[in-house]
Parts: C-alpha cells; structure tokens; sequence
C-alpha cells in the first residue's frame, strides 16, 4: 500500500510539469510539423493542405540554400573557435600556475578572471547586439575604425561589406558565449583528481603534454556537451542578427540565416505554411547535428 502510494505522488508531481511541457512545447511542434503540410496565410479561416509541395518548393529556393551555406559556416567555425579559446583560458585559471604544495594551481587571481569572463553571458543578446552596432560603426566614429583611423587606417564596413559581415557576426557569438564555456570546462577540470596532474609533472610532463595527455580526454563529455550546445546556437542566431543586420539578410544575402527567413516568410509575406516547412526542416537540421555529435563522439566512459 504505501509503495502505490508513494508511486502516486511521484506521479502527481510530474503530472503538472508534463502537462506544460506538453502543452507549450509538444503541441506547438505538432502544429508546425501540420501547418507545414497546408498553404494557410495565417489569418484566414480555409486552410487549404496541399501535401508536401512547401517541402519540395525548398528545393528550389536560393534564400533557402543561401541560409543553409551561413549555417554550414557556423556549424564549422563557432564551436570550434569557442571551444578552442574556452578550453586555453579555462587550463590557464585552473592548472596555469603550475604545481604547488597542494597539488597543481591556477593562475592568480583566477576567481576574478572567471567573473570577467562570464560577464557577456548576463548580457541581454539585444543588449550586445547595440553594444556591437556602436564597435562595427563604419565610420571613424565607430570603435575599431576609430582606432583604425588613429593608425592611419582606412574605415572597414564591418556589417555592410559581404566578405566581412557573417564573420563579424561570429566574432560576437564567440565573445558572449566563450565565457559560459570557460565556467564549464573549469568545472570538469575541477573534477579530475590531482594526483593524475601530481603524477604526470613528476614524470616531467610539461603543461601542453598535460593538456593533450591528461586534461582533454578526460573532458571528452564535457566537450561534446558545449559542442553540442554551440552547434544548435549556430542554427540559431536570430536574435543578434536582428539587432547587428536586420532581418533582410544584408549585405547581398551574407547574414541571411533560416530563422530571420522564417520570420519574414511568415510575418512579413504571410506564407505561414511554408514558413513553418522551413521551420520542420531547421528541426531536422538540429536533431540531426546533436544526434550524430553524439554518435561520432561517443567512446568507453573513464571512470576517475
């Protein structure tokens, strides 16, 4: 008797959290996965199914395409770069300092550093997005220009010229996510056991040997949890690029990514229901990206 009761308050007390869950978030993909089958308007009470015709109209769609070449781009360069430079800082705040009486150090003044560095992430994106208008001005107003101009050095359309646009863009993304990640990575760090860092620099391993040897296998899974993680960001970037380009893709196509396209195809030119095609694909696109990250990545788990 009091093993059902017990499993009925379990019950009870997931039951409302499900129901949300299901609610605002299991219904909203059903009704996206069944508008994405019709040519509704968005506003008009005859929906009209017309099957998978949105899905093959994606075929032949260059701002479709277009949007998928800048996220291939950020799919290669966000989480690498990010995870790259989160990793160097975060070895630096938590093993830097080399040995000492107690086991390996960080760097001095660590705890402060970590702080600095996790600021952007307390930033709203609208926030860094305006913050990131005034640097990229291209006038000699602007931050770097500024600077540039002082250095003789002709001002750069940073936003406006289509080589350089998509890339400042994820110079941004990188800035306000790398902090987050350093947080994380410290975080692994701090777990592995010291004696394994004790042992190796007894053996003289140096810090890149230590790195490579002891430090990033053993954050195999966290890696591949911020991997993950800034895999989808970079299928994301709606908000920033709102704020940083607009929403029409400037300059010639060069920002153009699947959610701002998503947004105008439904808001601005009423075509819900292929907007929502376009919505079915980018879910896809995701599902795919994290399931086969953890396919490739997967391996034996240490035990520490």
């Amino acid at each position: 008797m009091r093993r059902w009761r017990t499993y009925g308050f379990v019950a009870a007390f997931l039951a409302v959290p499900l129901v949300l869950y299901t609610v605002f978030v299991i219904s909203p993909y059903v009704q996206a996965f069944q508008l994405s089958l019709t040519s509704w308007n968005g506003y008009s009470s005859v929906v009209a199914y017309v099957g998978l015709d949105n899905f093959g109209r994606l075929f032949g769609d260059e701002v479709f395409w277009q949007a998928l070449r800048n996220h291939g781009i950020m799919l290669l360069t966000l989480p690498v770069v990010t995870i790259a430079i989160a990793l160097f800082l975060a070895f630096l705040l938590n093993l830097g300092g080399g040995p000492s009486g107690d086991g390996m150090r960080g760097l001095w003044g660590s705890r402060f550093y970590r702080v600095v560095f996790f600021f952007p992430q307390v930033l709203a994106v609208a926030v860094v997005g305006v913050l990131f208008q005034a640097i990229y001005r291209p006038d000699e107003v602007g931050v770097i220009n500024g600077v540039l101009a002082r250095l003789g050095v002709e001002p750069v359309g940073w936003l406006i010229e289509p080589g350089l646009a998509l890339w400042s863009v994820i110079a941004v993304m990188v800035w306000q996510g790398v902090g987050f990640y350093v947080v994380l990575f410290s975080a692994g760090m701090a777990a592995i056991p010291k004696d394994y860092f004790e042992a190796a620099a007894l053996d003289g391993a140096g810090r890149v040997r230590l790195f490579f040897s002891i430090t990033l296998p053993l954050l195999r899974d966290t890696v591949q949890v911020g991997w993950i993680y800034l895999g989808i960001a970079a299928l994301d970037g709606f908000a920033l690029i709102q704020v940083l380009a607009g929403d029409k893709g400037e300059p010639d196509g060069a920002t153009t990514i699947l959610p701002v396209t998503i947004y105008n195809t439904a808001f601005s030119y009423q075509k819900v229901g292929y907007a929502s095609a376009m919505g079915v694909a980018l879910f896809f696109l995701t599902v795919t990206f994290a399931v086969l990250t953890l396919r490739t990545t997967r391996r034996e788990r240490v035990e520490l």
